[in-house]
């Protein structure tokens, strides 16, 4: 089925949760490592037709830390496939540029030595920014954050001068985002979550305060382009308001 995109409407920032690899799998009568592999196909796919379609940044939920409680051979066996998808084909044939937010300490060493490889080999890249999240939570990211700031504020309580008031005034809403992991792009349009389950998983909570979302039954190994279309044309019907009414954000397009 096509479905007619308004190219100037296109979301600049889509993030994914991509689930159901192991559940696609599973319905086959393979191990679940099957289904990982199958979806970085997918990933491939999807990357490729977003570049396309002009896309700025498409973030995807890969790895989480809760996903650490998994048995130890998936977990061995995603790290392996981690190693061997970072392929320079996805990034240099589509001119993306490769970001990681996470605690990456937790990770392989070797896995560390090749995300670093690939987002040094891509830095120059400009048509599209990949982001993974690995070894990511919200709770962790947002945890971390208030660690910096209370550890900014202290220094500036000490080296500055600066009165608790004072302090308090510096602590914005932008202060806030300016510690999280991704704070070098925008919060996502469009959040998409494949494999039929209808939460957030502890997912970039802070960033899709007014984030668009989109929940399917499609396994991610089978999510493609025309699941991908379907999706932004769900995002295009819909007006967004960020709190104001309807007839305001009528009159703003109007002006």
């Amino acid at each position: 089925m096509n479905y007619e995109l308004d190219m100037s409407r296109i979301p600049q920032h889509i993030a994914i949760i991509m689930d159901g690899n192991g559940r696609w799998a599973m319905e086959r009568g393979k191990e679940r490592t099957y289904g990982h592999q199958a979806g970085v196909e997918a990933v491939k796919r999807i990357t490729s037709e977003c570049t396309r379609l002009g896309v700025k940044y498409l973030t995807l939920y890969t790895f989480s830390t809760e996903n650490w409680n998994r048995p130890a051979d998936e977990i061995s066996a995603l790290m392996g496939l981690v190693l061997t998808s970072l392929e320079d084909e996805i990034f240099m044939k589509n001119n993306v540029r490769f970001r990681v937010i996470g605690d990456m300490k937790r990770l392989p060493e070797a896995v560390q030595k090749k995300l670093w490889e690939t987002m040094e080999h891509t830095a120059e890249n400009d048509a599209m920014t990949m982001v993974v999240a690995l070894s990511y939570s919200s709770r962790w990211e947002i945890t971390d954050a208030v660690r910096e700031i209370v550890w900014d504020s202290c220094r500036k309580m000490v080296n500055e001068g600066y009165d608790i008031d004072e302090l308090m005034k510096t602590i914005t809403e932008q202060t806030v985002s300016e510690h999280l992991n991704t704070f070098f792009m925008p919060d996502p349009d469009l959040l998409i979550r494949t494999g039929g389950e209808l939460r957030i998983s502890n997912y970039l909570l802070w960033q899709i305060a007014y984030t668009e979302l989109y929940f399917c039954d499609t396994y991610w190994p089978d999510f493609d382009e025309a699941e991908l279309h379907k999706a932004i044309q769900s995002f295009q019907n819909r007006q967004r308001r960020f709190g104001k009414t309807e007839a305001q954000v009528e009159n703003e397009s109007e002006e």
